[in-house]
């Protein structure tokens, strides 16, 4: 119904091949993955990606941007799991058209040749759309879960296996080590039906450090320290930071405070930070869903807090500034 043009496909082909480059070190830009905590107006996203478009070619030569479209939510009890899910916000859960309204979206993100970074709640649910992804994530909930380790092995774009909750680096480190084997595990075919899958192993996993529930981990000490751990474990010493999630302790303005500082580690020569992540819409904050839809307010994230557009900007400008800095020094 919803068919991957050609000219589409080769562009999302040369994203994802930079974004591989950017996590073997080829490409010495950093990634910057950046969008709302979740996306429920698909009007307002692509508002959104017009904005980021824009400022993504302004720093092209320092920065790689992708756009965080992100259409399924974990949680840890209840709650709104996403436009995938409940597309209507109303718990009707229709998810066949959240399966649509998800594919059209991407579909027209990527025409408009903007790079697409999700997170994998539900590996089944991939088939309809990990063709238009360059940069996938597993979060802090299910890092540890072999059916997402063994997803991540069958892809070819770099996959983030996130810190867990408690902070621990354990199941990130073991998942990125996992999905960088061969596996055999059951999956869903083009065609619908269930098969046995078997996986190459990814060779660009990597982890990202999210902080935690009581601390937060993008300082120096706390980078080091994971650092290390990869080099033990005969990893390469290459890891993504969000700024928002423990490292911002839910407060989105503190996301400023976290890339700011990370900011100055890679511009202290630490080469092992290939990037940060950030929770940005066009306005800043969130608000809770209501019963009634009409009290929503345009723009503004119904899950976790968000910078506003303006903000997103200025720490854009000031990443790519830094960076450019680095290489004429260099």
């Amino acid at each position: 119904m919803l068919p991957l043009s050609a000219e589409t496909a080769s562009f999302i082909e040369m994203a994802r091949q930079s974004a591989r480059n950017i996590v073997s070190g080829k490409d010495l830009r950093r990634a910057l993955i950046i969008g709302p905590c979740s996306i429920h107006d698909r009007i307002a996203a692509i508002e959104y990606a017009k904005l980021l478009k824009e400022l993504s070619e302004k720093v092209e030569q320092t920065c790689f941007i992708v756009m965080r479209v992100y259409v399924e939510k974990p949680r840890t009890l209840t709650g709104w799991k996403g436009l995938l899910y409940d597309p209507h916000l109303d718990g009707s859960h229709d998810i066949e058209t959240g399966l649509l309204w998800t594919r059209e979206l991407m579909l027209a993100l990527s025409a408009m040749q903007i790079p697409i970074a999700t997170e994998f709640v539900d590996p089944m649910a991939s088939v309809y759309f990990d063709d238009l992804i360059c940069w996938g994530f597993i979060g802090a909930r299910t890092s540890a879960s072999q059916p997402h380790r063994q997803f991540a092995s069958s892809l070819n774009i770099p996959i983030g296996f996130k810190n867990s909750t408690d902070g621990n680096l354990d199941n990130a480190v073991c998942g990125v080590i996992s999905a960088k084997e061969p596996h055999a595990s059951m999956h869903i075919d083009p065609h619908g039906k269930l098969c046995a899958l078997h996986t190459k192993g990814n060779g660009y996993s990597h982890i990202v450090l999210r902080g935690a529930c009581e601390f937060t981990n993008y300082d120096p000490g706390s980078v080091d320290n994971a650092l290390v751990k990869l080099e033990e474990c005969g990893l390469p010493q290459r890891l993504l930071i969000d700024c928002s999630h423990g490292n911002c302790e839910k407060i989105g303005e503190k996301q400023q405070v976290a890339f700011k500082t990370v900011l100055e580690q890679i511009a202290s020569g630490n080469k092992g930070i290939m990037g940060m992540m950030l929770e940005s819409h066009l306005e800043g904050g969130n608000q809770a869903l209501s019963d009634d839809l009409a009290l929503l307010k345009y723009a503004v994230s119904i899950t976790d807090p968000c910078l506003d557009w303006k903000t997103t900007e200025d720490l854009v400008h000031s990443a790519a500034a830094a960076l450019s800095l680095i290489a004429n020094c260099n």
